[in-house]
């Protein structure tokens, strides 16, 4: 009965991760734009991703463009974007590989050793996945903590923490536990 809890809070946590993880992909609010200086008056707000840069101008007009070439985007965010889609296809196999273990757990008739290859498979994959995932969303993370205390950056390059990125946190920590719970 523990192992059947177990594989369905594993199975929850990495579909709840899945999501997260599609979640983080595709938002735009990876870069935000920070305000260090003394202007209390501001009218846009920047937003850069993976797919796309938006500006928001005084919250109710939101203008959004998809970059031009993938030839021109820099290496590193051409090697995220690469990171992110295989985390994604990744995890799509891992959560119906979960589904597929968690199936044939409850309807097998034969030992243990066949039901834990699918369980098995779907705990590495799940693994794999959120280190796909945290790899991308940490470099970023340091990347701007480390731009917005240079003084040497101009204060309107300046960057915050997005949204996007704490969501690839708490989604690689949930693909992360599955993972683990599945192993």
């Amino acid at each position: 009965m523990a192992c059947c809890v177990l594989q369905i809070t594993g199975l929850i946590f990495g579909g709840v991760g899945m999501v997260g993880t599609l979640a983080a992909t595709a938002m735009p609010q990876w870069r935000v734009s920070a305000y260090v200086d003394g202007n209390i008056v501001v009218f846009e707000t920047i937003w850069e991703g993976l797919w796309m840069d938006c500006i928001s101008q005084l919250g109710l007009r939101l203008q959004c463009k998809f970059y031009d070439s993938v030839l021109a985007l820099p290496p590193p965010l051409e090697a995220f974007r690469a990171l992110m889609c295989l985390a994604m296809g990744l995890a799509i196999a891992a959560f119906l590989m979960a589904i597929a273990g968690v199936k044939y757990t409850r309807h097998s008739t034969q030992g243990t050793p066949a039901i834990s290859s699918f369980i098995l498979a779907a705990g590495v994959a799940f693994l794999l996945t959120g280190t796909l995932v945290l790899i991308p969303v940490s470099w970023t993370g340091g990347s701007i903590v480390r731009d917005f205390y240079d003084p040497r950056v101009p204060a309107p390059l300046k960057r915050e923490l997005g949204a996007a990125l704490f969501v690839g946190w708490g989604s690689s920590a949930l693909l992360l536990a599955a993972g683990t719970m599945y192993c």
